[in-house]
């Protein structure tokens, strides 16, 4: 240590001077050789020493911030004027201003969201930073001299020789019951005009995943009430299924689906919207409203007109807030529609800050980006909480490439891919899902036996229809066989279309997958398919709802419910014109 700054109202006597410096040698073990004193008025009294990169301020303009910064962190409500006053006169009589030291920077420049700083040698990546005007940053760029900060609010106020603190703590957000049921920003700061969020606490949005000896095998299905998902490519709590295809190929309709299955389950969902339109934000939490589902969800948005920086931070504040119930030992499931405008905000961001492209720089650390994410989902054992938290990372393909760089990135770190044809979509095969390409690592490990027994031919008979449907296109004489396969295809397909906002019960599922499975609706017209077996669950629901309940409650075919169940389509049959 060198030099120190010291600013006060009027220049202090050789012997005051003096006593700083013996101060200065105490504190840090270093002598300074000199002393520069600046005269600024504007501290209104006492004096600001600045050495080493600590800040000792005792100015009045000083304590008067930190007042301001205790009363805005203790908000209070009165209706009554003079509760509030006296209120007041209590925090500033009880306040007790803090002798700690504080690192400050100064600003050098300001350019579209990017602030660099000079004078913070201790800083560290992800740190929570103040500015002067009260808005938050996160240090993001460590160079030797200077520091990349993300602006997470307004640069209005924010200018060169503006000062910025540190706050020794990375950045964080509120979690808790209270945000059940809510719609908040990146930050976790309430966007739906519902008034302030009681919360529990805060957790840091960047938090190392638990490792093996906290996890414990995925074994619990986490049902989305999508036929064709819980049949072929089924997920259980814990696990991150990646839901991948073109844009408007039904992506987000089928995590809202998922999210809607969740009612009454016990399961809490968290939907994370990154660069979405402010519209399509909207109209999701009007679904779940509609169908009395939010109320064990929560929206965190950081729409395309918020800044790259909250759009960056977005998914790992809704992980923050998934993990407080997981660890807690609630079932989680989050959405993150869609990580690929959240690859595309952090490249926004790494070129404002400058950062050369390669292997520690985008593209090349976009893997690790969304790993960390990706790896906190996870089921955890008793010992560690015992809750679970599922993640369905949703990425958007350009003309049907998954091999391109972040859907093979995001393939990699996951449990399996739903993929979404547009083929399919355009063809009205409602889930799209192409049954070749979309697989589930943990399998029938997170199915009811039910469905698992009765889905158990389902992938192989519409890989077979699939292959010869290639083959007998351009042929008119098919032999019998080939044509009961196309027929039996055919009808299985049909079975799987499911409309939108429409999930589907376990025992609803398996009871149709058993009568298509076991080829009873073969000699049922194609185009009557539909018609027939909404008929023919109606009838199960009215006279047999005592075997549909059984199926949910074991989670299995007996041999007297299959017997009902034939009995109650070939009956069906009789009435089918």
């Amino acid at each position: 240590m060198n030099s120190c700054v010291l600013t006060c109202v009027k220049k202090p006597d050789q012997a005051q001077q003096q006593r700083l410096l013996t101060f200065l040698k105490e504190k840090h073990g270093a002598a300074a050789e000199e002393l520069e004193v600046r005269i600024d008025p504007s501290i209104l009294g006492g004096f600001v020493l600045t050495a080493d990169g600590y800040t000792y301020d005792y100015s009045v303009k000083g304590r008067i911030r930190q007042m301001g910064e205790q009363l805005k962190g203790n908000p209070t409500t009165f209706e009554d004027p003079k509760a509030l006053v006296e209120s007041l006169r209590k925090e500033i009589r009880d306040f007790t201003p803090s002798r700690d030291p504080m690192e400050l920077g100064e600003v050098t420049e300001v350019s579209d969201g990017i602030v660099t700083a000079k004078g913070l040698p201790r800083a560290v990546y992800g740190e929570q930073v103040l500015f002067e005007n009260g808005e938050q940053g996160m240090v993001m760029d460590l160079r030797q001299e200077t520091v990349g900060i993300v602006l997470l609010g307004e640069s209005e106020g924010i200018g060169e020789g503006s000062k910025v603190r540190r706050t020794g703590r990375t950045v964080e957000v509120p979690v808790g019951e209270g945000l059940l049921g809510r719609v908040v920003d990146a930050l976790g700061r309430p966007i739906d005009d519902m008034g302030p969020i009681q919360n529990d606490g805060f957790r840091p949005v960047e938090q190392e995943a638990g490792g093996v000896i906290t996890r414990e095998p995925v074994t619990v299905p986490l049902q989305t009430g999508i036929m064709a998902i819980d049949a072929m490519v089924p997920i259980g709590r814990g696990q991150r299924e990646l839901i991948v295809g073109d844009r408007q190929t039904g992506k987000t309709a089928i995590a809202v689906d998922t999210m809607l299955n969740q009612k009454d389950t016990g399961v809490l969902c968290i939907y994370v919207a990154i660069g979405q339109k402010a519209s399509s934000v909207a109209r999701v939490q009007e679904t779940l409203r509609k169908r009395g589902a939010m109320d064990h969800c929560i929206i965190v948005s950081a729409a395309a007109g918020d800044s790259p920086s909250l759009q960056y931070i977005a998914p790992y504040a809704g992980a923050a807030m998934g993990e407080y119930f997981m660890e807690r030992g609630r079932d989680v499931l989050i959405v993150y529609d869609d990580l690929s405008k959240h690859a595309v905000a952090y490249r926004t961001l790494s070129l404002l800050l400058k950062r050369s492209p390669g292997r520690e720089a985008y593209p090349g650390d976009v893997f690790y980006l969304h790993s960390r994410l990706l790896e906190r989902a996870c089921r955890l054992t008793k010992e560690y909480g015992g809750g679970s938290m599922t993640a369905l990372p949703i990425i958007e393909t350009q003309a049907g490439d998954v091999s391109a760089y972040i859907p093979t990135n995001v393939i990699s770190i996951t449990d399996g891919q739903i993929y979404l044809e547009s083929g399919l979509f355009f063809a009205g095969q409602r889930p799209a899902i192409n049954v070749g390409l979309s697989v589930s690592r943990v399998g029938g490990a997170a199915q009811t036996r039910a469905i698992k027994k009765t889905a158990g031919t389902l992938r192989i008979d519409l890989a077979r229809f699939r292959e010869l449907e290639v083959f007998t296109q351009f042929s008119s004489d098919l032999d019998k066989a080939t044509q009961q396969v196309l027929d039996h295809g055919k009808r299985l397909l049909e079975l799987l279309k499911q409309p939108q906002y429409h999930p589907m019960t376990v025992s609803r599922q398996a009871t149709l997958l058993y009568v298509a499975t076991q080829g009873l609706l073969d000699d049922v017209p194609l185009e009557k398919v539909s018609e027939f077996t909404e008929s023919f669950m109606e009838r199960m629901e009215t006279e047999h709802s005592d075997v549909l309940q059984g199926i949910e409650e074991t989670g299995a075919i007996s041999g007297v419910a299959a017997e009902t169940i034939r009995e109650t389509l070939l009956s069906c049959k009789e009435t089918l014109v």
